[in-house]
């Protein structure tokens, strides 16, 4: 069981990243995560209302399959192959979060402080949610993908808007944790 409890190395799951990656390229398939909240829209009908939506929804049910095993494996990984909830984070990582307002960090796998109950009754932290939310959201629509998109699918396929958007992705998080973040909390 150490074999699955454990993080295997990026020698491991780095080429079966890279297999499973080929095994899709040969297939003819484009893999994307963000691409499935465009599919489950049109499946509800969004098509009525909007020229986007206007797809063949059928021909990515197979990207559906992808979601629902990520949350399947999620809640398996996280509720029975985990010993320990707490993400291992530098130490100095850890002081500077607490200094932060973050007291759960290094103790919880998500920091409370944004996504414990608590966040309902907080408007700061609630406005943040929904506006973080809207950006990702925007932005993935925005760059045509998500980062999972491009940095895996994009890349592999060699594309250069994927390159160019990953490059952009790494840019907007290092802004985000050295400048906005310290601003905003």
């Amino acid at each position: 069981m150490d074999l699955v409890y454990n993080p295997w190395p990026w020698y491991v799951s780095g080429p079966l990243i890279a297999f499973i990656m080929i095994i899709l390229i040969l297939m003819g398939k484009r893999f994307g995560m963000s691409s499935n909240l465009r599919t489950l829209c049109t499946i509800c009908g969004a098509g009525k209302q909007a020229d986007f939506f206007k797809f063949d929804w059928k021909s990515q049910k197979w990207n559906l399959v992808v979601v629902l095993g990520t949350v399947i494996g999620g809640f398996i990984g996280a509720n029975f192959l985990s010993p320990e909830t707490a993400v291992a984070i530098n130490p100095s990582t850890v002081s500077e979060l607490h200094t932060l307002g973050f007291v759960s960090a290094g103790e919880a796998y998500l920091p409370t402080e944004l996504f414990g109950v608590e966040v309902f009754s907080d408007i700061k932290t609630l406005a943040l949610l929904i506006i973080g939310g809207i950006l990702v959201g925007f932005g993935a629509r925005y760059a045509g993908g998500c980062t999972s998109g491009h940095a895996i699918s994009g890349l592999s396929n060699l594309q250069l808007p994927s390159l160019i958007a990953v490059i952009g992705f790494f840019i907007g998080g290092l802004f985000m944790v050295h400048v906005l973040f310290p601003l905003i909390f």
